[in-house]
């Protein structure tokens, strides 16, 4: 892996990565802070392995993933993220991660994913966690959306209003109303406040 990609929209978590994918010996280093930079520069030249948080000023790094996955699966993705491994790391596994680390971890936990994926294995949490009866309800209920309704549903929970989402996304603003009137059905929610604390409650 000697071409690497960091995808993160904060300036110092994007410099320590670097040195620590220059000690791992990428000859590459690139970075992005945000989905299009990182389109683009995957576009130029396909790293080896793309170093990918989930949330970046909006965007949803999970459609970033899948987009990847779809375009050029031959690139290996280590998502780094403050997202919960509870949430989302079954879901990075299904869009095709081959490794998932949360930066409340020492960097030396992203160090031997690193040197996991390099050797070609995958790297992800153990996880043994008791829910109580309205973890396991919502949980299933979160793993019944799609990316884009995920998406969707952080963006709205963030206060975004639906034409600043549909911009975001490249939408129209009623489509952005169909998924938000989806989000509550499927979510068993009345309004966009139960949506807010859904979130909040889901760790989104």
């Amino acid at each position: 892996m000697k071409d690497m990609l960091i995808v993160d929209d904060h300036p110092v978590i994007r410099g320590a990565l670097r040195l620590i994918c220059q000690n791992e010996g990428a000859a590459q280093v690139r970075d992005a802070s945000n989905v299009a930079q990182a389109r683009a520069l995957i576009k130029e030249g396909i790293p080896d392995l793309v170093i990918l948080d989930l949330v970046m000023n909006g965007f949803d790094g999970l459609e970033l993933l899948s987009w990847i996955m779809a375009e050029f699966p031959s690139c290996g993705v280590l998502v780094f993220t403050s997202q919960d491994a509870q949430h989302f790391c079954n879901r990075c596994i299904s869009a095709g991660a081959r490794g998932f680390v949360t930066k409340r971890s020492d960097l030396k936990e992203l160090t031997k994913a690193i040197h996991a994926l390099k050797s070609g294995y995958s790297y992800f949490p153990q996880m043994s966690v008791r829910l109580d009866f309205q973890q396991r309800t919502e949980q299933q209920a979160l793993e019944s959306l799609s990316i884009r309704e995920l998406s969707i549903l952080r963006m709205l929970a963030m206060g975004m209003r639906g034409k600043d989402v549909a911009e975001a996304l490249f939408l129209s603003p009623k489509t952005v109303s169909t998924y938000k009137t989806r989000l509550l059905e499927k979510l068993g929610l009345k309004t966009l406040v139960g949506l807010s604390d859904f979130a909040k409650r889901n760790h989104l």
